[in-house]
């Protein structure tokens, strides 16, 4: 079997995982909530809008006040809704997932082993950016 192939084969188990059936199912509850969606377009609107009012040579300080409390009130209650919230932790467990893979691909790929390249992950090498061992 050769890499493309072996790579298919783990794209393969990676859908099979239960954090991607998560992530998948928490995305398809969070695109079919209407009332979400609804605030997501006009979080999107007030925020063209809010840029639109920053971008002016004349610009209305309480307007543009007024449009960053409205927007991050918004945001707030988007970031709150049950949907969302499932969303975003299915997709931050689907994130890591694929970091560990991509950490153990890069790190065997540089010569370190496959087994235990992943131990220390996150691990640049250079104590300087390190923010402490786990």
């Amino acid at each position: 079997m050769d890499v493309i192939q072996i790579t298919r084969e783990l794209g393969k188990v990676i859908q099979a995982d239960e954090r991607y059936s998560n992530y998948v199912r928490a995305r398809v509850a969070n695109d079919n909530d209407s009332e979400l969606q609804d605030m997501i377009q006009e979080f999107n609107h007030g925020r063209a809008v809010l840029n639109n009012e920053v971008s002016k040579p004349n610009r209305d300080e309480a307007k543009i006040e007024e449009l960053k409390t409205s927007v991050g009130d918004l945001y707030s209650k988007i970031m709150k809704n049950e949907h969302m919230t499932a969303y975003n932790d299915a997709k931050n467990e689907m994130d890591e997932l694929l970091r560990q893979v991509t950490t153990i691909i890069n790190m065997s790929a540089n010569g370190e082993d496959p087994e235990t390249c992943d131990m220390n992950y996150g691990c640049t090498g250079n104590c300087a950016s390190c923010g402490g061992c786990h």
